[in-house]
C-alpha cells in the first residue's frame, strides 16, 4: 500500500514539531506539504531526511512554499506551475516516483486564496486555476497515475461549510472558484474524499479567529484529486483532525489517500 497525504502545515519551522510527531506516528509514503514560508536553503531538511524522506522543495521567503516528502527517490518535472513565465510566486511542485503502487506523478498544490474579489488577487486565482486546468489536461494525456493534491482554496459544494450563506461572497466560495474546480475534476479526475464520503461536515479547516476549531466551523478546501490511473488502485481517504487540536497547530489538517499495488496482469495471463 502506499499512502499519500496532504497539509497545509502554515510555517514548516514553526510547525515542525507537530509535523515530526505526526509523521513518526502515521508514517505516509509521500506527503505534499503547503505555505511552508521559507526558502529551500532553510527548510528542515534534515529532520525530515532523519526519518527516512526524500525532499524536494519549491520555496519562497516567508510567504507561499511547497515541498513534497518521499520515502522512494523523487524526480522533479515541475517546480513551478507552467504558463506564465512571470509569475514567481512558488505555489506548485510535481514530482515522479516509484512506489508499491507503481510509479506515480504527484503534485503538491497551494492555490491562490484570491481574496479579497474585485480585486488583482482574485483576478489572479482565476488566471492561475485556468493554467493549472491546461496542465492537468496535459498530465492526463500521460495516462499514467497522476495524484494532484493540496490546499486549493476552494469551498467545493455548501456541504463543505459550515455557513453557506456567510462564505457566499468569500473567493473560496465564489461561483467562478467552484465552476473552475468543477472543470478541473470534470476533465476526469477523481476527489478522493468524496468517492467515499458524502457527509456534509467533514473539513481540513478552521480559522483561528473565534474558537471555529472548538465550535466545530470549519470548511473543507483541502482535496486529492486522482487520474483514472491512480483512482482505479484507490481504497481509502480519511481526514484526520487530531493535528488541529494540538499546541500550535496549523489551521489546516491532514488528509491522505491509500493507492493499492497494481494487479499482476503477467500472472493472469
Amino acid at each position: 500500500m502506499t499512502t499519500i497525504a496532504t497539509w497545509n502545515v502554515n510555517s514548516v519551522k514553526a510547525r515542525l514539531p507537530n509535523v515530526l510527531d505526526w509523521l513518526k506516528q502515521e508514517a505516509p509514503d509521500i506527503v505534499l506539504l503547503q505555505e511552508i514560508k521559507c526558502i529551500a536553503e532553510n527548510f528542515p531538511a534534515l529532520e525530515f531526511e532523519d526519518m527516512g524522506y526524500n525532499v524536494a522543495v519549491s520555496g519562497q521567503k516567508s510567504y507561499n512554499g511547497v515541498a513534497v516528502l518521499s520515502k522512494t527517490p523523487i524526480e522533479i518535472a515541475e517546480d513551478r506551475l507552467p504558463g506564465d513565465e512571470s509569475d514567481e510566486q512558488a505555489r506548485y511542485l510535481e514530482v515522479t516516483t516509484d512506489t508499491d503502487a507503481g510509479h506515480i506523478r504527484v503534485a503538491t498544490i497551494y492555490l491562490p486564496n484570491g481574496n479579497p474579489t474585485g480585486t488583482d488577487k482574485f483576478t489572479y486565482k482565476l488566471a492561475w486555476m485556468e493554467r493549472l486546468i491546461d496542465h492537468a489536461q496535459g498530465l492526463l494525456a500521460l495516462e499514467e497515475p497522476v495524484v494532484l493534491g493540496g490546499d486549493y482554496n476552494v469551498i467545493p459544494q455548501a456541504e463543505d461549510c459550515y455557513d453557506p450563506a456567510g462564505w457566499e461572497g468569500d473567493a473560496l466560495f465564489r461561483p467562478e472558484s467552484r465552476g473552475a474546480f468543477r472543470r478541473l475534476v470534470n476533465l476526469g479526475f477523481t476527489e478522493a474524499f468524496r468517492n467515499f464520503h458524502t457527509q456534509a461536515g467533514a473539513y481540513t479547516f478552521w480559522d483561528y479567529q473565534g474558537g471555529a476549531w472548538q465550535k466545530g466551523l470549519g470548511i473543507r478546501i483541502d482535496h486529492l484529486l486522482l487520474s483514472s490511473q491512480a483512482a482505479d488502485l484507490l481504497v481509502d481517504c480519511q481526514i484526520d483532525e487530531r493535528p488541529r487540536g494540538k499546541t500550535k497547530a496549523s489551521d489546516h489538517t491532514p488528509i491522505w489517500c491509500r493507492l493499492a499495488p497494481p494487479p499482476d496482469l503477467s500472472a493472469a495471463a
